[in-house]
């Protein structure tokens, strides 16, 4: 079966541009997973394989919420949002993945998304000295994210709740993503989650360790 979770999934630059993006609506808060759980059956439901995903690191900056750049086992992996729908669906597009460690030049572009300048005198930088580098950064914080994420899609649209730690602080999760944008909203609707703020994995963390 094809992971429709992972379609999105790209190994460089040139790979992310060819994808076509999808919209994205997310909320986070307490309670969520109960409510989307008695709602997911009001149209056809598929369910997936439940993933207690890696921790990941994301790294925030206090100039964009338009710059998802987080690392995942050694790989860097960039999105940026290019825009929104009508509904205020965001629009992230994948910008590929870097292998650990990077050069000089890759690290400066990572450094643009996130719109932060730092002075780069090293030709290859690890995993453990960007992390380094942003911890000591007072633009940029580092954030532990562990998942524990449960998939399903509705009427042939995308959909999950999950559990999401930031730095060990326990939120729930749930969205629904999509090139359908007709069809998400009628699944964003019937899950129960229309009226709730629409908030992008940056938006929430930066609640979390008090950023925004």
């Amino acid at each position: 079966m094809v992971d429709v979770f992972a379609a999105n999934q790209a190994t460089s630059a040139a790979d992310a541009a060819k994808i076509v993006p999808r919209a994205e609506f997310r909320v986070f808060g307490q309670g969520v997973i109960d409510l989307v759980k008695e709602r997911m059956w009001n149209g056809k439901t598929v369910l997936f394989q439940a993933r207690r995903m890696p921790a990941e690191t994301y790294f925030l900056s206090v100039n964009t919420d338009e710059a998802n750049v987080k690392v995942r086992d050694g790989l860097l992996d960039i999105k940026t949002k290019v825009g929104e729908t009508p509904e205020g669906y965001e629009i992230f597009q994948p910008r590929g993945k870097f292998q650990f460690p990077v050069k000089r030049d890759d690290l400066a572009t990572i450094l643009s998304h996130l719109k932060v300048s730092i002075a780069l005198d090293q030709d290859n930088y690890t995993i453990e000295s960007f992390i380094e580098m942003a911890r000591k950064h007072p633009e940029l914080c580092p954030v532990s994210v562990e998942k524990m994420r449960y998939g399903f899609t509705v009427d042939g649209i995308i959909c999950e709740y999950a559990q999401v730690w930031f730095n060990g602080a326990l939120m729930e999760s749930a969205c629904a993503e999509s090139e359908n944008y007709a069809g998400m909203k009628q699944v964003v609707e019937g899950l129960g989650i229309a009226a709730m703020p629409n908030a992008n994995y940056l938006k929430a963390a930066k609640r979390v360790v008090g950023l925004s």
